[in-house]
């Protein structure tokens, strides 16, 4: 699967059922050399009181449960070695 084909698919976290935002607004970290893709970073914000706090959460690609056609099932909480 191309990374074009997968841009607009919303990543949702399986544990908490909450949406993590659109894979085409996330950076990558990729292998330089082979080119894979290790995992996503995407940046997440959230209001305290008057101003907001931006972060950013990694989903590696272990973490990855399923690609669907409009989304990405993504389990935070595994990770394997």
């Amino acid at each position: 699967m191309r990374l074009s084909e997968m841009s607009n698919k919303e990543i949702i976290d399986f544990q908490r059922g909450e949406r993590l935002g659109i894979l085409g607004q996330t950076d990558l970290l990729i292998d330089e050399e082979t080119g894979d893709i290790h995992a996503f970073m995407i940046p997440t914000m959230k209001w305290f009181g008057f101003g907001k706090k931006e972060h950013e959460v990694t989903v590696y690609w272990q973490q990855i449960k399923k690609i669907g056609q409009d989304m990405i099932i993504i389990d935070l909480e595994r990770m394997e070695s």
